[in-house]
C-alpha cells in the first residue's frame, strides 16, 4: 500500500466543503489529539504537511499514581514525545483524570452496581475528548480540534454530519454517536476516509518511531489485567448461584458484575449431569436474587428478542420520525440491522428489528443509520 499524497484535494476528501472552506484555511490553528499511536500520529502528519498551524496535545484521563492502573500510559507518552520531536510539532500535556473520574467512571461503577453493562469509551468521547480537549484547545487558542478517529465528517451550513469511517473494520461512528452535535463544528478527522493499512504505509513513509506500534484495544484502566479482578476493587460482588431457566442451581457466580448478556467463557459450569453437552451462555442478570441465568441454547427466547426500548437519545442528524425504516446496531462491529423505529416521548424510544437480536444487552447502545450517515442513537434500558 502507497502512501497518502497529502493535497487540497485529498482534503476535500476530509470532508471540508467549500461551504465551510471560510471558516478552515491554512491559518487556522488546530490542535491534534495525540494518543501516542500510529492513527493520531498521521492525523498530525496529514494537517501539518497540508499548511495548518498544528500542535498536539496529550490527554491523561487514569491516574496512575493510585497504584490501581496498568496500562500504557507512561510509554504512550513517551512515543507521543518522540512523534512530535520527529516532527519538529510542539507537545501539550494536559490531566484530564479528575474529569474523567467524575464523568465516566463514576457512571462505569454505578451502571455495575445496576447489574448492567456500561460503555465507558462512548462517555469518554462525549465528556473528555469532546468536551474537556476542546475547552483546553480553546484555552490555548485553537479554533479547531482534530483526532485519529475512523469516521467522516462533514461540514455543512446545515452543521455537522457524522458518517461511518471507509474502513469497515475500523470504522467508530458508533462510539462517536453520543457526542454533543455542536461540539462537532470545529472537528476534523483526517482518515476517516482511509483504511488502515494507507494509515501504517503513510507513517512508516515519514519514519514515524510508531509506524510498527499495535492498535490498542480495551479500556485503558483496565488494561491487560481480567476484567473480574479489577471491577471486584470498585464494585459489590457478592458471589450467588447460577441457574438454569428453570431455576435449577446448578453453579456460582462470582459477582453479577463480572458477567454480561451472552457471554460463553469463564462460567466454569461444564459437564452438568442433567444437561447435554454444549456451551452455556447468559440470558439475564437477576439483581433482586443475585442470580445469573443461563441457558445452551444459542437461540433461546431468554437471549433473543425482536425489540428494545432505549433512553437518552442524543441526536447527530435529523431526529427519525416514528415508522422510520432503516438500521441499527446493538454492538461495535454488528453487521447493521434492518429496523424501524418509533419515538415515545422526548427521550425514550423503541427500535423494533427485522430479525431477532443476540444477546441485546441493557446500558449498552443502540446507534441507527441511514447507509454511511448516522443519525444518533441511546442507552439500551431493556429487550422486548
Amino acid at each position: 500500500m502507497s502512501p497518502i499524497n497529502f493535497s487540497n484535494s485529498w482534503l476535500e476528501r476530509v470532508g471540508i466543503e467549500l461551504e465551510n472552506s471560510a471558516l478552515l484555511n491554512i491559518h487556522t490553528k488546530i490542535l491534534v489529539a495525540l494518543s501516542g499511536g500510529v492513527d493520531s500520529s498521521v492525523t498530525l502528519i496529514a494537517l501539518k504537511e497540508l499548511g495548518f498551524q498544528v500542535e498536539a496535545l496529550f490527554m491523561k484521563n487514569w491516574n496512575e499514581d493510585d497504584g490501581s492502573a496498568d496500562c500504557t500510559i507512561a510509554q504512550d507518552f513517551e512515543d507521543a514525545v518522540r512523534v512530535c520531536d520527529h516532527l519538529g510539532i510542539n507537545l501539550h500535556l494536559a490531566n484530564f483524570s479528575q474529569a474523567y473520574w467524575d464523568a465516566v467512571f463514576q457512571d462505569f461503577i454505578h451502571e455495575h452496581e445496576a447489574g448492567r453493562t456500561p460503555n465507558p469509551d462512548i462517555l469518554c468521547n462525549r465528556h473528555i475528548k469532546f468536551d474537556a480537549f476542546l475547552t483546553e484547545a480553546r484555552r490555548l487558542g485553537h479554533a479547531w480540534i482534530a483526532t485519529g478517529h475512523y469516521a467522516r465528517l462533514r461540514q455543512t451550513l446545515n452543521g455537522p454530519e457524522l458518517s461511518k469511517g471507509l474502513d469497515p473494520l475500523k470504522d467508530q461512528s458508533y462510539f462517536l454517536h453520543a457526542v454533543k452535535r455542536s461540539a462537532f463544528e470545529s472537528v476534523i478527522f483526517p482518515i476517516g476516509h482511509l483504511e488502515k493499512s494507507e494509515v501504517r504505509a503513510t507513517a512508516e513513509h515519514y519514519k514515524i518511531p510508531v509506524h510498527a506500534k499495535k492498535d490498542s484495544t480495551g479500556i485503558c484502566f483496565i488494561g491487560e489485567r481480567r476484567f473480574s479482578k479489577f471491577i471486584k476493587r470498585f464494585v459489590d460482588t457478592t458471589p450467588g448461584p447460577i441457574v438454569d431457566e428453570l431455576g435449577n442451581i446448578i453453579g456460582e457466580h462470582k459477582g453479577l458484575a463480572c458477567y454480561t448478556i451472552g457471554q460463553r467463557q469463564g462460567l466454569g459450569i461444564g459437564g452438568q449431569a442433567n444437561a447435554v453437552e454444549a456451551p452455556w451462555y447468559v440470558a439475564e442478570k437477576d439483581t433482586q436474587h443475585n442470580r445469573l441465568i443461563v441457558v445452551q441454547d444459542p437461540n433461546h427466547a431468554l437471549l433473543n428478542s425482536y425489540a428494545l426500548v432505549g433512553s437518552h437519545w442524543n441526536a447527530m442528524h435529523e431526529l427519525p420520525k416514528s415508522g422510520w425504516q432503516g438500521h441499527a446496531k446493538i454492538r461495535y462491529r454488528q453487521v447493521d440491522q434492518a429496523c424501524s423505529i418509533e419515538r415515545l416521548d422526548d427521550q425514550r424510544f423503541r427500535i423494533e428489528f427485522e430479525n431477532p437480536q443476540r444477546a441485546i444487552t441493557p446500558g449498552q447502545y443502540v446507534v441507527c443509520y441511514d447507509g454511511d450517515l448516522c443519525l444518533g442513537g441511546g442507552v439500551i434500558e431493556n429487550k422486548l
